[in-house]
């Protein structure tokens, strides 16, 4: 007969429960504080759902009238210097961080009109709803990305469970800082089965990270019931798996929360986080707007008239009262002045408008600065060393690519201690899995970081750290391909931040990618991610094609104040090639392309591995092609000064990539040049891409699938067939 071992988990679970000494005891001045900010963000969510419903909000209005005192007794609990973050319902955790943040030391809310900093909080945080310039981000992020650095508010986020990997690089970042500091990573429910928020709690647990995840169980996700969504209902479970600490406390009891934060908070100051803190309360409306669930027949009309019997600020006034801290004539005071408040701020946007009201016209933003801070302005590299190979001061030598990758990292991190590495595998293997942080983990053992295999959370952690603004993160993908593992992340979090939080953020990540083209590893590991990435706005792009290219892109990319994305192919780490002896701190310029063979009869526009074969090609075949190596490829850095140049000296055109058409670049770019230089065009922009098909194993199905010399050469011969110059054939 087996035995059978009941088990324990290390991690504590807790509820905590608030008694009537509790109250008795509190301290009335931050009592009184509380009670005002949940009555200030009453009648701010009052405000919104009426300006909504007067179509003056564009967009969602995701009211948070319900769970108030979720969110004041929380930042009741917090230092100035920590961080908060939080979902697309967080108007009231961002106002009340930001108030508490505007609040003067010496004002007191019974003593008359809100302090005029808090007053500027209100309205600044109104008219970023609205989409106004004189929002906290420029009215680009309204009601679901609200961001204040000054503050402490590091952004909201309008992707479930997307800003909880964000947060936790900033707890990261915050305890490399080791100034006490802690982030609160608010997110509700249905976020709770999102995988990136399942993979933060592992990492955040694997790093110690001073991270508090706290989980408002308003009891729905849109319409779906926590019942509906997971068996085991109680959600601060969850942290029993990870070893994380966890407590459960009553929502609508903002003193309760605030004494459940403190708990959590002395954890993490000492060291010992990351803590989960869930908090039971209830949306008192629908997902977005101003009627309640039960007009939807989710829910039932008695089941919210319980909860409202409990609501926020009315129990806290009343608890207030009972306890002898306050007389009802102060509560209704308080009540009056933080209406009163919102409709001087709501005044001051709005004008009549016949029988209606309207936006004054010269707070909007101008249209001209729809693109202000897609990408930075590159003022940080005034005054660097632009050297190519041909000008390099130094002695250069032939060297293997790979070394190379490792050598610059290296020397970069000895620079400017900033830099880290994070990534699978980083940390062995004598240098990952291909050599690219070779003898790196022994000369700096905390600053490359191997992961779990975590892709989202670890590029979002890297996100966040980046935004945090201390250190520059330098993300590896083992392949290009895993990637999409981290889509949101890659592609909705770190390329956005910048612009849809006003356009002066600056995210400095590097992201390296592995390409395996024709490797043999299938449709899953071997496709350049180049195309795609053209796609999304804030990202710039470089793809170097030798040793010393890569040092100066590479140079370049851990300086850039955006999020850069390092192309690698595998058929180029163990090429030789000219580069620098010694020298490893020149900078190759972003933006610019470099004609590595002069010609008259075409021009050929390639990078990373096609580009040696398009100069061999010709060599060997006597072909007058001029071929350009793009080094950038996004779009704000396509050299088209370079390229136009050549274009009106040959007046053909042909894009070489090996890779997929899905995937592909060539056709943005050929739009492109159709429109910029069809006057100096004899013929239609030409192309050679491979395949439809993703690559798969067979080896003859692999090389089919990717662009080859042969397909370059069928290429030339096509573009000097139409250009009426002599074709192959006839030379």
């Amino acid at each position: 007969m087996p035995r059978s071992i009941k088990l324990k988990t290390s991690a504590p679970w807790e509820e905590i429960r608030v008694t009537e000494a509790d109250w008795l005891k509190a301290d009335v001045p931050t009592m009184v504080r509380m009670l005002q900010n949940l009555n200030l963000i009453r009648a701010f969510e009052e405000t919104v759902l009426e300006l909504a419903g007067e179509s003056l909000v564009h967009g969602p209005a995701h009211s948070s009238i319900g769970q108030e005192g979720a969110a004041v007794g929380a930042m009741a609990a917090v230092r100035p210097g920590d961080q908060i973050n939080g979902t697309h319902r967080a108007h009231h955790q961002f106002l009340a961080k930001t108030l508490n943040h505007a609040s003067p030391s010496t004002y007191d809310p019974l003593a008359g009109p809100l302090a005029e900093p808090m007053q500027a909080v209100v309205q600044r945080t109104l008219a970023e709803i609205m989409g106004l310039e004189q929002g906290y981000c420029g009215g680009r992020g309204g009601s679901m990305h609200l961001r204040s650095r000054e503050s402490g508010v590091v952004g909201t986020n309008a992707i479930v469970g997307g800003g909880v990997p964000i947060a936790t690089g900033v707890a990261w970042s915050r305890k490399r800082l080791g100034q006490g500091d802690v982030v609160i990573s608010f997110f509700g429910d249905g976020a709770m089965h999102q995988g990136a928020v399942a993979e933060s709690f592992n990492l955040a647990a694997l790093y110690n990270l001073p991270i508090l995840y706290f989980v408002e169980n308003n009891q729905y996700a849109v319409s779906t019931t926590v019942q509906e969504s997971t068996r085991e209902t109680r959600l601060a479970a969850r942290g029993q798996a990870y070893g994380i600490p966890a407590f459960t406390t009553d929502g609508m009891d903002p003193l309760a929360v605030k004494i459940t934060t403190e708990k959590a908070l002395s954890i993490l100051r000492k060291g010992k986080g990351p803590v989960i803190v869930e908090a039971d309360c209830y949306r008192f409306f629908h997902q977005n707007g101003p009627l309640p669930g039960s007009a939807f027949g989710y829910r039932s009309k008695e089941e919210e008239q319980k909860w409202r019997e409990r609501d926020p600020p009315e129990y806290m006034a009343m608890r207030m009262i009972e306890s002898g801290h306050l007389t009802k004539h102060q509560t209704e005071r308080l009540r009056n002045e933080a209406m009163a408040a919102v409709e001087r701020a709501a005044q001051n946007l709005l004008e009549p408008d016949g029988n209606r009201r309207r936006i004054k016209p010269k707070l909007w933003p101008s249209r001209s600065k729809v693109d202000h801070g897609i990408r930075g302005d590159m003022s940080e590299f005034d005054g660097v060393r632009y050297e190519e190979k041909e000008d390099h001061s130094g002695e250069v030598v032939e060297r293997k690519f790979i070394d190379l990758v490792s050598g610059v990292m290296g020397r970069r991190m000895e620079t400017d201690d900033r830099i880290f590495v994070i990534g699978e595998d980083v940390h062995k293997l004598r240098g990952g899995t291909n050599g690219a942080t070779k003898g790196l983990a022994e000369k700096f053992p905390d600053r490359i970081i191997g992961t779990p295999i975590t892709e989202g959370g670890f590029a979002g952690l890297a996100g966040g750290v980046a935004a945090d603004g201390h250190f520059r993160p330098v993300v590896e993908f083992m392949y290009a391909d895993f990637i999409y593992v981290a889509a949101d992340q890659v592609f909705n979090q770190i390329a956005k931040m910048r612009h849809m939080f006003g356009g002066d953020l600056p995210v400095p990540l590097v992201l390296r990618a592995k390409v395996a083209a024709k490797s043999g590893y299938g449709s899953q590991h071997s496709m350049d991610p180049s195309g795609l990435f053209t796609q999304f706005p804030g990202w710039r792009i470089v793809a170097p094609s030798t040793p010393y290219d890569y040092v100066g892109l590479m140079n370049s990319a851990l300086l850039c104040e955006d999020p850069v994305l390092v192309v690698e192919h595998i058929d180029l780490y163990q090429s030789m090639g000219p580069a620098p002896a010694k020298d490893l701190d020149f900078f190759i310029q972003l933006g610019k392309s470099k004609v590595v063979r002069p010609g008259a009869d075409f021009t050929v526009l390639t990078s990373l591995a096609m580009v040696g074969p398009c100069v061999e090609i010709a060599e060997q075949a006597d072909i007058d092609a001029e071929v350009i190596d793009l080094r950038t490829l996004d779009r704000a850095s396509l050299d088209w000064e370079t390229i136009g140049e050549s274009i009106r000296k040959t007046n053909n055109v042909l894009i070489v990539e090996q890779g997929t058409q899905g995937t592909s670049f060539g056709g943005a770019i050929a739009d492109e040049l159709h429109r910029r230089f069809f006057d100096y065009l004899d013929q239609p922009v030409k192309r050679v891409v491979g395949g439809e098909a993703a690559p798969t194993i067979s080896k003859v199905l692999d090389l089919a699938a990717n662009a080859g010399d042969d397909d370059i050469l069928v290429g030339y011969q096509d573009v000097l067939s139409d250009s009426g110059r002599p074709s192959l054939s006839a030379a």
